[in-house]
């Protein structure tokens, strides 16, 4: 069994538990980023403390460890694909990259490579047989819904479900905390990392502005009425959503609507402005029974997280204008392109996770019901 050690308490325990249940385990931690300074800072990840921390813990288990270096496939895989994703006026949501693309990739074909009978981590996740005897397993939340991380698991394919564990899926992080401890383990108060690992400073524009020197161009704040407020050093300096430090000042409270890249605009308005009613979607994966065309087409009723630290609230698969797309039965706050929208089905009570997409465009409640008008309209040309 071959286990990704972070070098934090959760991937730790999960080698422990392991171990104990008599695997034979070996430990692998990626270096994925050298960002210097972050190595002594508080809830950053990826550093070489972690890397160190992870060693310990494996010398203390008496395990084998190994470090693999994918710091080049990292950079192209997640941290350029970031930065292009934001400079185009996103929102992106690196972990899920990461994940797809290194852990539960590059990582998975080592572990098959040494002859594992499978991955496992320390991601909050609960992962079980599959109810309808097809032998492949399926992944619901977390039994913690404070620590569930789902959300960044929508792109996993069945092929890597039924390849991967998750013993913590049905722990509380004190619970961890606790097995850490009885196992003596060096990191068990380590604190949790927070920050995504290649932007140790929490700035993200900061990082963009190194990666791309030319992307912060200036252009005009724009109210969505149309009027210019003002103007502003680049677009890659906002988030949809964001309140404070827009830099215009006009009496009421404004809130980041959008982010025009084509035009260097960031667009402002009242918080009614952000309400979102349907998300268009693009890259798809699939995780339910049947396929996503099929459950498209009969409009199903799922559940969907559009923000990582929100739950579940209530949805409807359909197509807007030839797009996948998800209907929002109550408007969110805050939804941006870039960010991942992950599908639920909560019947069972714990919520099984159904896949997901990445949100290409967002439509208010005005504009999807114009959109809809469109639709229905082409439909009663293309019949006539």
């Amino acid at each position: 069994m071959v286990v990704a050690m972070s070098g934090g308490v959760d991937s730790s325990v999960v080698a422990a538990l392991l171990k104990e249940a008599g695997y034979d385990v070996v430990g692998v931690t990626l270096q994925l980023y050298d960002h210097g300074e972050a190595i002594h800072r508080a809830g950053a990840c990826c550093a070489g403390q972690d890397i160190h921390d992870a060693r310990r813990v494996a010398d203390a288990l008496g395990i084998p460890h190994y470090v693999l270096d994918y710091e080049q496939r990292f950079k192209a895989a997640v941290i350029d694909a970031f930065a292009d994703s934001y400079i185009a006026g996103e929102t992106p949501v690196p972990c899920v990259s990461c994940n797809q693309k290194i852990k539960f990739h590059d990582l998975l074909d080592t572990a098959r490579e040494l002859g594992a009978q499978a991955l496992a981590t320390g991601h909050y996740i609960s992962s079980r047989p599959a109810l309808d005897g097809s032998g492949h397993r399926a992944l619901y939340r977390a039994l913690d819904p404070d620590r569930d991380q789902s959300y960044f698991l929508f792109a996993t394919t069945q092929a890597q479900t039924d390849f991967l564990r998750f013993p913590l899926g049905d722990m509380h992080k004190d619970e961890t905390r606790e097995i850490a401890r009885r196992h003596g383990l060096a990191v068990a108060e380590k604190s949790d990392s927070q920050d995504i690992c290649f932007v140790p400073t929490g700035k993200y524009s900061q990082v963009i502005e190194k990666l791309r020197p030319d992307a912060a161009a200036p252009g005009d704040i724009v109210h969505v009425d149309g009027r210019v407020l003002g103007r502003h050093e680049g677009i890659l300096r906002y988030t949809v959503g964001q309140r404070r430090g827009i830099g215009v000042a006009t009496g009421e409270p404004l809130y980041v609507v959008a982010l025009d890249a084509d035009k260097a605009r960031v667009i402002v308005g009242p918080r009614s402005a952000l309400e979102t009613a349907t998300v268009l979607l693009r890259d798809i994966n699939w995780l339910g029974d049947g396929r996503f065309e099929d459950a498209q087409e009969q409009e199903r009723e799922i559940a969907v997280k559009v923000r990582s630290t929100r739950p579940p609230v209530p949805a409807r698969l359909m197509r807007v204008e030839g797009m996948p797309a998800v209907e929002l039965l109550e408007p969110e706050t805050g939804v941006s392109p870039g960010q991942a929208c992950a599908f639920y089905d909560l019947t069972d009570g714990r919520g099984r996770l159904l896949g997901g997409g990445t949100i290409d465009a967002t439509q208010t409640a005005h504009d999807a019901t114009a959109a809809g008008q469109r639709s229905r309209a082409m439909e009663t040309v293309s019949a006539s």
